[in-house]
């Protein structure tokens, strides 16, 4: 089994961005912590992180040319603009797990709207780093039914 973890704009910064929001773990920790759970779960996961929402296309087209089984996607401010990103994962038709480090209900009032939330199959938040191995789980049981 292959995921695609993808994350967007600013993610980069964690542990330097709002740390009372997003906590003080860096993005390099994100990934270690992902990549450790995958390999305890026997799945392949690539991590990518690009704040520039057209890479964000082409990685989710690409997960479908390349075969994935799923994909956790942490759009980050995309997920409140982004058409293009709902497209994407609408076309492909790859699982999708939209995660968010934080609650967005509970911030600002144009953060309670997600674009791509009704293409994903389910959306985790407010769980911090471990929200991404939630989805993992969630998608290693749904695509192996």
């Amino acid at each position: 089994m292959k995921l695609l973890v993808l994350n967007g704009p600013n993610l980069n910064l964690l542990g330097v961005r709002e740390p009372s929001v997003y906590g003080t773990q860096n993005y390099e920790e994100l990934v270690r912590l992902i990549e450790a759970h995958a390999e305890a779960c026997g799945v392949s996961v690539q991590c990518v992180q690009t704040n520039h929402e057209g890479v964000l296309v082409d990685e989710i087209q690409r997960a479908y040319f390349e075969g994935f089984d799923g994909i956790i996607l942490n759009p980050a401010a995309y997920t409140h603009t982004s058409v293009a990103l709902y497209d994407a994962v609408k076309a492909i038709g790859i699982p999708t797990v939209e995660v968010h480090i934080s609650d967005t209900e509970n911030r600002e009032a144009f953060r309670k709207i997600s674009f791509v939330r009704s293409a994903c199959v389910k959306t985790i938040q407010g769980h911090g780093f471990q929200g991404y191995l939630e989805a993992m789980d969630y998608l290693t049981g749904e695509v192996r039914k």
